[in-house]
Protein backbone atom coordinates (compact mmCIF):
# COMPACT_ATOMS: atom_id res chain seq x y z
CA UNK A 1 0.00 0.00 0.00
CA UNK A 2 1.59 2.98 -1.00
CA UNK A 3 2.64 5.45 1.68
CA UNK A 4 2.56 2.80 4.62
CA UNK A 5 6.20 1.74 4.90
CA UNK A 6 7.29 5.01 4.20
CA UNK A 7 5.54 6.27 7.88
CA UNK A 8 6.86 2.97 9.31
CA UNK A 9 10.66 3.73 8.23
CA UNK A 10 9.79 7.20 9.96
CA UNK A 11 8.80 5.68 12.90
CA UNK A 12 11.30 3.71 13.31
CA UNK A 13 13.74 6.36 13.04
CA UNK A 14 12.32 8.56 15.38
CA UNK A 15 12.21 5.83 17.62
CA UNK A 16 16.29 5.80 17.14
CA UNK A 17 16.24 9.34 18.03
CA UNK A 18 13.92 9.09 21.19
CA UNK A 19 16.78 6.22 22.23
CA UNK A 20 19.59 8.67 21.51
CA UNK A 21 17.62 11.24 23.44
CA UNK A 22 16.45 9.14 26.17
CA UNK A 23 20.00 7.89 27.43
CA UNK A 24 22.14 10.69 27.01
CA UNK A 25 19.91 13.10 29.44
CA UNK A 26 18.79 11.70 32.43
CA UNK A 27 15.56 11.79 34.69
CA UNK A 28 13.31 10.86 32.38
CA UNK A 29 10.58 12.31 31.48
CA UNK A 30 11.16 15.33 33.85
CA UNK A 31 14.46 15.38 31.64
CA UNK A 32 18.13 17.37 31.75
CA UNK A 33 17.81 18.14 28.36
CA UNK A 34 17.07 21.32 26.41
CA UNK A 35 13.74 22.36 26.40
CA UNK A 36 14.26 22.64 22.46
CA UNK A 37 14.60 18.85 22.62
CA UNK A 38 11.27 17.75 24.60
CA UNK A 39 10.07 16.86 21.13
CA UNK A 40 11.89 13.57 21.19
CA UNK A 41 10.65 12.50 24.57
CA UNK A 42 7.60 10.44 22.80
CA UNK A 43 8.82 7.56 21.75
CA UNK A 44 6.01 5.60 23.41
CA UNK A 45 3.66 7.31 20.92
CA UNK A 46 5.95 5.96 18.18
CA UNK A 47 5.60 2.70 19.09
CA UNK A 48 1.89 2.89 19.19
CA UNK A 49 1.70 3.78 16.14
CA UNK A 50 3.30 0.89 15.05
CA UNK A 51 0.17 -1.19 16.59
CA UNK A 52 -2.07 0.86 14.49
CA UNK A 53 -0.41 0.12 11.73
CA UNK A 54 0.14 -3.18 12.19
CA UNK A 55 -3.29 -3.63 13.21
CA UNK A 56 -4.06 -1.71 9.65
CA UNK A 57 -2.07 -3.65 7.56
CA UNK A 58 -2.85 -6.72 8.59
CA UNK A 59 -6.60 -6.12 8.04
CA UNK A 60 -6.43 -4.62 4.71
CA UNK A 61 -6.53 -8.19 2.87
CA UNK A 62 -9.41 -9.24 5.06
CA UNK A 63 -11.34 -6.00 4.88
CA UNK A 64 -11.53 -6.82 0.81
CA UNK A 65 -12.26 -10.50 1.56
CA UNK A 66 -15.73 -10.12 3.98
CA UNK A 67 -13.08 -9.73 7.22
CA UNK A 68 -11.63 -13.49 6.69
CA UNK A 69 -8.64 -14.41 7.54
CA UNK A 70 -7.92 -16.99 4.99
CA UNK A 71 -7.78 -18.99 7.77
CA UNK A 72 -6.01 -18.50 11.37
CA UNK A 73 -3.40 -21.75 11.07
CA UNK A 74 -2.01 -20.20 7.95
CA UNK A 75 -2.09 -16.01 9.24
CA UNK A 76 0.13 -17.33 12.57
CA UNK A 77 2.29 -19.30 9.91
CA UNK A 78 3.06 -16.32 8.16
CA UNK A 79 3.28 -13.98 11.03
CA UNK A 80 5.64 -16.19 12.33
CA UNK A 81 7.98 -16.32 9.49
CA UNK A 82 7.96 -13.54 9.14
CA UNK A 83 8.91 -11.69 12.75
CA UNK A 84 10.40 -14.30 14.22
CA UNK A 85 13.69 -15.18 12.74
CA UNK A 86 14.98 -11.23 12.43
CA UNK A 87 13.97 -11.14 15.99
CA UNK A 88 15.74 -14.57 17.19
CA UNK A 89 19.03 -12.96 15.17
CA UNK A 90 18.55 -9.63 16.93
CA UNK A 91 18.02 -11.20 20.32
CA UNK A 92 21.25 -13.23 19.75
CA UNK A 93 22.60 -10.18 19.33
CA UNK A 94 21.43 -8.34 21.96
CA UNK A 95 22.36 -10.98 24.67
CA UNK A 96 26.04 -11.20 23.27
CA UNK A 97 25.91 -6.89 23.72
CA UNK A 98 24.54 -6.97 27.03
CA UNK A 99 26.47 -9.79 28.68
CA UNK A 100 29.79 -8.55 27.19
CA UNK A 101 29.69 -4.83 26.41
CA UNK A 102 26.61 -2.96 27.94
CA UNK A 103 23.84 -4.42 29.83
CA UNK A 104 20.13 -2.77 28.83
CA UNK A 105 18.71 -3.34 32.06
CA UNK A 106 18.26 -2.00 35.44
CA UNK A 107 17.81 -5.46 36.64
CA UNK A 108 21.21 -6.33 35.41
CA UNK A 109 22.38 -8.58 32.40
CA UNK A 110 20.79 -11.39 30.89
CA UNK A 111 19.90 -14.50 32.42
CA UNK A 112 18.96 -18.32 31.58
CA UNK A 113 15.59 -17.40 32.62
CA UNK A 114 15.82 -14.01 29.95
CA UNK A 115 16.53 -16.21 27.14
CA UNK A 116 13.89 -18.46 27.64
CA UNK A 117 10.94 -15.70 28.23
CA UNK A 118 12.64 -13.40 25.22
CA UNK A 119 12.86 -16.55 23.25
CA UNK A 120 9.68 -17.81 23.28
CA UNK A 121 8.51 -13.96 22.88
CA UNK A 122 6.69 -13.84 26.60
CA UNK A 123 7.92 -11.13 27.73
CA UNK A 124 4.80 -9.17 28.04
CA UNK A 125 3.74 -11.79 30.31
CA UNK A 126 6.95 -12.82 32.74
CA UNK A 127 9.39 -10.83 34.00
CA UNK A 128 13.30 -11.23 33.16
CA UNK A 129 16.15 -9.25 32.72
CA UNK A 130 15.96 -8.15 28.84
CA UNK A 131 18.76 -7.80 26.81
CA UNK A 132 16.92 -5.28 24.80
CA UNK A 133 14.57 -2.83 25.82
CA UNK A 134 12.76 -2.05 22.51
CA UNK A 135 11.72 -5.75 22.33
CA UNK A 136 8.95 -5.30 24.82
CA UNK A 137 6.55 -4.22 22.05
CA UNK A 138 7.29 -7.76 20.54
CA UNK A 139 5.74 -9.28 23.25
CA UNK A 140 2.69 -7.04 22.65
CA UNK A 141 2.17 -7.46 19.02
CA UNK A 142 2.90 -11.44 19.26
CA UNK A 143 -0.33 -11.65 21.62
CA UNK A 144 -2.63 -9.37 19.60
CA UNK A 145 -1.63 -11.42 16.63
CA UNK A 146 -2.94 -14.18 18.26
CA UNK A 147 -6.03 -12.05 19.14
CA UNK A 148 -6.76 -11.03 15.27
CA UNK A 149 -8.59 -13.82 13.98
CA UNK A 150 -11.16 -13.17 17.10
CA UNK A 151 -11.20 -9.71 16.14
CA UNK A 152 -11.74 -10.36 12.56
CA UNK A 153 -14.94 -12.60 13.70
CA UNK A 154 -16.12 -10.52 15.98
CA UNK A 155 -16.02 -7.16 13.00
CA UNK A 156 -17.50 -9.93 10.58
CA UNK A 157 -20.50 -11.08 12.32
CA UNK A 158 -21.32 -7.61 13.81
CA UNK A 159 -19.99 -4.03 12.83
CA UNK A 160 -17.09 -1.93 13.47
CA UNK A 161 -18.89 -0.19 16.32
CA UNK A 162 -19.36 -3.06 18.65
CA UNK A 163 -15.96 -4.17 17.94
CA UNK A 164 -13.96 -0.85 19.21
CA UNK A 165 -16.59 -1.23 22.31
CA UNK A 166 -15.48 -5.39 23.18
CA UNK A 167 -11.83 -3.48 22.82
CA UNK A 168 -11.84 -0.12 24.67
CA UNK A 169 -14.80 -0.69 27.42
CA UNK A 170 -12.86 -3.12 29.82
CA UNK A 171 -9.72 -0.99 29.53
CA UNK A 172 -12.00 1.84 30.25
CA UNK A 173 -13.28 0.14 33.51
CA UNK A 174 -10.19 -0.42 34.52
CA UNK A 175 -8.27 2.61 34.04
CA UNK A 176 -11.45 4.83 35.68
CA UNK A 177 -11.34 2.10 38.74
CA UNK A 178 -7.67 2.37 39.32
CA UNK A 179 -6.52 4.24 42.18
CA UNK A 180 -6.15 8.25 41.01
CA UNK A 181 -7.94 7.58 37.79
CA UNK A 182 -4.46 6.85 36.46
CA UNK A 183 -2.87 3.04 36.41
CA UNK A 184 0.44 2.49 36.59
CA UNK A 185 1.74 0.72 33.34
CA UNK A 186 4.73 -1.92 34.44
CA UNK A 187 6.63 -3.71 32.77
CA UNK A 188 3.93 -6.93 31.69
CA UNK A 189 0.42 -7.36 30.47
CA UNK A 190 0.21 -4.18 28.14
CA UNK A 191 -1.31 -6.27 25.41
CA UNK A 192 -4.82 -5.45 27.04
CA UNK A 193 -4.31 -2.23 27.52
CA UNK A 194 -2.75 -1.56 24.02
CA UNK A 195 -5.22 -3.93 22.34
CA UNK A 196 -7.53 -0.94 21.71
CA UNK A 197 -4.99 0.80 19.86
CA UNK A 198 -4.43 -2.36 17.57
CA UNK A 199 -8.16 -2.86 16.68
CA UNK A 200 -8.29 0.98 15.80
CA UNK A 201 -6.08 -0.10 13.04
CA UNK A 202 -8.17 -2.86 11.62
CA UNK A 203 -11.61 -0.51 11.87
CA UNK A 204 -9.41 2.11 10.23
CA UNK A 205 -8.94 -0.63 7.23
CA UNK A 206 -12.72 -0.95 6.24
CA UNK A 207 -12.15 3.06 4.57
CA UNK A 208 -9.64 1.38 1.86
CA UNK A 209 -12.24 -1.66 0.98
CA UNK A 210 -15.27 0.67 1.40
CA UNK A 211 -17.36 2.23 -1.69
CA UNK A 212 -15.46 4.74 -3.65
CA UNK A 213 -17.51 8.14 -2.32
CA UNK A 214 -16.28 6.68 1.41
CA UNK A 215 -12.57 6.83 0.48
CA UNK A 216 -12.91 10.35 -1.07
CA UNK A 217 -13.98 11.85 2.21
CA UNK A 218 -11.31 13.98 3.30
CA UNK A 219 -9.66 11.74 5.76
CA UNK A 220 -6.63 13.59 6.31
CA UNK A 221 -8.61 16.65 7.95
CA UNK A 222 -10.37 14.04 10.31
CA UNK A 223 -7.21 12.58 11.51
CA UNK A 224 -6.23 16.42 12.23
CA UNK A 225 -9.59 17.02 13.79
CA UNK A 226 -8.67 13.94 16.10
CA UNK A 227 -5.60 15.01 16.70
CA UNK A 228 -6.25 18.80 18.10
CA UNK A 229 -7.83 17.39 21.24
CA UNK A 230 -5.48 15.50 22.44
CA UNK A 231 -2.17 17.88 20.95
CA UNK A 232 -4.23 20.81 22.83
CA UNK A 233 -4.06 18.89 26.18
CA UNK A 234 -0.84 18.08 25.71
CA UNK A 235 0.44 21.11 25.20
CA UNK A 236 -2.11 22.83 28.31
CA UNK A 237 -0.60 19.85 30.42
CA UNK A 238 3.11 19.79 29.33
CA UNK A 239 5.59 16.95 28.46
CA UNK A 240 5.43 15.63 31.88
CA UNK A 241 2.46 15.02 32.30
CA UNK A 242 1.50 13.39 29.30
CA UNK A 243 4.39 10.71 29.54
CA UNK A 244 2.73 10.23 32.99
CA UNK A 245 -0.69 10.10 31.49
CA UNK A 246 0.29 7.81 28.95
CA UNK A 247 -2.52 5.17 29.73
CA UNK A 248 -5.56 7.79 28.36
CA UNK A 249 -3.18 9.43 25.63
CA UNK A 250 -2.73 6.12 23.85
CA UNK A 251 -6.42 5.67 23.46
CA UNK A 252 -6.91 9.10 22.93
CA UNK A 253 -4.74 9.21 20.03
CA UNK A 254 -5.12 6.35 18.10
CA UNK A 255 -8.27 6.95 16.38
CA UNK A 256 -6.40 9.90 14.61
CA UNK A 257 -3.42 7.45 13.83
CA UNK A 258 -6.00 5.27 12.42
CA UNK A 259 -7.74 8.15 10.24
CA UNK A 260 -4.36 9.37 9.06
CA UNK A 261 -3.29 5.94 7.87
CA UNK A 262 -6.59 5.58 5.82
CA UNK A 263 -5.95 9.00 4.76
CA UNK A 264 -2.16 7.90 3.12
CA UNK A 265 -3.67 4.51 2.05
CA UNK A 266 -6.10 6.59 -0.52
CA UNK A 267 -3.81 8.61 -1.60
CA UNK A 268 -4.09 11.71 0.54
CA UNK A 269 -3.14 14.65 1.09
CA UNK A 270 -0.55 14.31 -1.74
CA UNK A 271 2.30 15.86 -1.09
CA UNK A 272 2.32 13.60 1.81
CA UNK A 273 2.11 10.72 -0.13
CA UNK A 274 4.67 11.63 -2.38
CA UNK A 275 7.29 12.32 0.34
CA UNK A 276 6.55 8.64 1.69
CA UNK A 277 6.81 7.47 -1.44
CA UNK A 278 10.54 8.57 -2.38
CA UNK A 279 13.22 6.29 -2.90
CA UNK A 280 14.95 6.97 0.61
CA UNK A 281 12.01 7.29 2.59
CA UNK A 282 10.31 4.06 0.89
CA UNK A 283 13.70 1.90 1.60
CA UNK A 284 14.02 2.80 4.90
CA UNK A 285 10.63 1.24 5.32
CA UNK A 286 11.68 -1.54 4.35
CA UNK A 287 14.10 -2.15 6.74
CA UNK A 288 12.63 -0.44 9.30
CA UNK A 289 11.84 -3.71 11.28
CA UNK A 290 15.28 -4.40 11.48
CA UNK A 291 15.87 -1.22 12.39
CA UNK A 292 13.88 -1.35 15.29
CA UNK A 293 15.05 -4.55 16.51
CA UNK A 294 19.04 -3.46 16.63
CA UNK A 295 19.28 0.11 17.14
CA UNK A 296 19.71 -0.34 20.86
CA UNK A 297 22.51 -1.87 21.73
CA UNK A 298 24.03 0.65 18.79
CA UNK A 299 22.81 3.50 20.65
CA UNK A 300 23.35 2.08 24.67
CA UNK A 301 27.32 1.40 23.33
CA UNK A 302 28.15 4.39 21.80
CA UNK A 303 26.45 6.17 24.75
CA UNK A 304 28.29 4.24 27.65
CA UNK A 305 31.10 2.85 26.41
CA UNK A 306 32.26 5.40 23.03
CA UNK A 307 31.25 8.50 24.14
CA UNK A 308 32.51 9.04 27.85
CA UNK A 309 36.10 8.85 25.68
CA UNK A 310 35.50 11.47 22.77
CA UNK A 311 33.00 14.15 24.44
CA UNK A 312 31.74 15.40 27.77
CA UNK A 313 28.16 14.24 29.35
CA UNK A 314 24.97 16.36 28.29
CA UNK A 315 24.28 17.91 25.01
CA UNK A 316 27.94 17.26 23.73
CA UNK A 317 26.96 13.46 24.32
CA UNK A 318 23.97 14.09 22.37
CA UNK A 319 25.45 15.31 19.40
CA UNK A 320 28.01 13.07 19.02
CA UNK A 321 25.78 10.02 19.80
CA UNK A 322 23.67 11.07 16.75
CA UNK A 323 26.74 11.46 14.77
CA UNK A 324 27.84 7.89 15.43
CA UNK A 325 24.88 5.98 16.66
CA UNK A 326 22.35 6.94 13.71
CA UNK A 327 24.15 6.40 10.86
CA UNK A 328 25.35 3.24 12.38
CA UNK A 329 22.23 2.08 13.48
CA UNK A 330 20.65 2.78 10.12
CA UNK A 331 23.55 0.95 8.05
CA UNK A 332 23.50 -1.87 10.50
CA UNK A 333 19.64 -2.12 10.08
CA UNK A 334 19.95 -2.28 6.32
CA UNK A 335 23.06 -5.36 6.22
CA UNK A 336 20.73 -7.48 9.05
CA UNK A 337 17.54 -6.92 7.18
CA UNK A 338 19.30 -8.63 3.69
CA UNK A 339 20.08 -11.71 5.96
CA UNK A 340 17.83 -12.11 8.16
CA UNK A 341 14.42 -10.05 7.37
CA UNK A 342 14.12 -9.35 3.68
CA UNK A 343 14.45 -12.81 2.53
CA UNK A 344 11.74 -13.60 4.82
CA UNK A 345 9.78 -10.82 3.41
CA UNK A 346 10.10 -11.87 0.14
CA UNK A 347 9.59 -15.41 0.50
CA UNK A 348 7.57 -17.78 2.12
CA UNK A 349 9.39 -21.22 2.55
CA UNK A 350 13.53 -22.02 3.59
CA UNK A 351 13.25 -23.79 -0.64
CA UNK A 352 12.45 -20.56 -1.62
CA UNK A 353 15.18 -18.33 0.80
CA UNK A 354 17.90 -20.42 -0.21
CA UNK A 355 16.65 -20.26 -3.82
CA UNK A 356 17.00 -16.23 -3.47
CA UNK A 357 19.92 -16.06 -1.55
CA UNK A 358 21.29 -18.19 -4.54
CA UNK A 359 20.00 -15.77 -6.99
CA UNK A 360 21.18 -12.68 -4.90
CA UNK A 361 24.57 -14.04 -4.95
CA UNK A 362 24.57 -14.59 -8.84
CA UNK A 363 23.14 -11.04 -9.35
CA UNK A 364 26.24 -9.76 -7.04
CA UNK A 365 28.68 -11.68 -9.33
CA UNK A 366 27.11 -10.26 -12.46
Amino acid sequence: MVGLDGLRGLAALYVVLFHCWLYTFPGYPDSSAPPWLRGLMFGRLAVVFFLVLSGFSLALSPARHGWRSGGVARFLRRRAWRILPPYWAALAMSLLVSLFVVPASHFGPPTGRSVLVFGLVAQDMITAPTPNGAFWSIGVEAELYLLFPLLLLVRRRCNAVVLAACALLPVVVLGLTAPGANPVEGDNWLAPHLAPVFVAGVIGAGVVAARERVRRLPWGWFAVLAALPVLAVGVVKGSVWTVDHYFWIDLAVAPAMALLLASVATGRPALLVRVLTTRPVRRLGDFSYSLYLIHLPVVLTVIRRVAPHFTSPGLPTFCFTLAVALPVSVLGAWLFSLVFELPFKRNRSWKAVGGHRGRGTADANG
